[in-house]
């Protein structure tokens, strides 16, 4: 499905990222394998390559220019150009507003966000150069989409990452490069401390199946969420961009754009008596619910 096809892939060490590079070398892609571990890069390019496949690593920490010019280069300079970039890095900090310092909200944002903004943009460059097209494909979080207690600084990246895809997809759809963002859900080390989750999420490490009523919910293991990615990085996904995708366990579905829900006039403009009445009556039944969507993790 990809034989010929490059694809770097961020944060691609552990977790979600190493089996999305894994999954790409088995579809025929070669892989440039990026994280800020030596060791786990050099464990996810081991196991590419001795299962037949082809990949390097790249470590460093995304964020800057440099690391994003570098994973590009090094994808032309060993397999001779960039077909797909997969920005899948970038750090974690929970805690709540109060508890956030200025250094936690721009580590998380450094990486997630602007490790996003310069990895795509570097790639961008590259596709235009090669003259034909490719796929940004973003990684977006629940959190982004839903509140997310104690996550303002990462909340806040996602958010902005399917913003600017929408943006990159209107840009980019002139030179055939599609941008879409996946918003993953697995049971990784990042949902280990959610309640409920950390007992599944020591069960799927050990290989233990994912209970089905758990699976139809939307988690399951890293390696449900992997084929997608490999459809995003084909060619039959060209007529595919400009979307957010929710993927994990059984589960695929896609996110709305965000749209107005309700519309009032009052002609010569509104005055605060006016706007409280609006708001105790006719808008009163269209205000959005603000919580995080609910993790039932019970029986069916």
């Amino acid at each position: 499905m990809l034989d010929g096809r490059v694809a770097v892939v961020t944060g691609a060490g552990r977790g979600l990222g190493r089996s999305y590079a894994i999954a790409l070398a088995a579809a025929g892609a070669s892989v440039v394998v990026n994280d800020l571990d030596a060791d786990v890069a050099e464990e996810t390019v081991r196991s590419i390559v001795d299962a037949g496949g082809s990949a390097v690593a790249v470590v460093g920490a995304v964020g800057g220019s440099e690391i994003a010019d570098a994973l590009v280069a090094r994808a032309v300079d060993e397999f001779g150009r960039l077909d797909v970039m997969i920005t899948n890095a970038g750090a974690l900090r929970d805690r709540t507003l109060r508890n956030t310092s200025d250094e936690d909200f721009d580590l998380v944002v450094t990486s997630h966000l602007r490790g996003t903004f310069t990895c795509g943009r570097a790639a961008v460059l590259r596709f235009r150069e090669q003259g034909e097209g490719g796929r940004l494909i973003l990684v977006g979080s629940p959190a982004g989409q839903r509140a997310s207690f104690g996550q303002t600084a990462y909340s806040a990246s996602k958010g902005a990452i399917v913003a600017m895809m929408r943006t990159w997809a209107v840009e980019h759809a002139k030179i055939g490069v599609t941008v879409n963002a996946i918003v993953p859900t697995a049971l990784t080390r990042m949902v280990a401390t959610i309640p409920g989750l950390g007992e599944l999420v020591e069960k799927a490490d050990r290989g233990e199946p994912v209970p089905e009523h758990i699976r139809r919910k939307g988690l399951g293991t890293p390696d449900d969420v992997a084929p997608l990615v490999v459809y995003l990085a084909s060619a039959d996904s060209a007529a595919v961009t400009g979307q957010a995708i929710a993927v994990g366990g059984d589960r695929i579905a896609l996110w709305t754009h965000p749209g107005q829900v309700a519309e009032q006039l009052r002609a010569g403009g509104w005055t605060p008596e006016a706007v409280r009445d609006l708001f105790a009556t006719e808008l009163k039944s269209e205000l959005q619910d603000h919580l995080p969507a609910p993790l039932d993790m019970g029986g069916e």
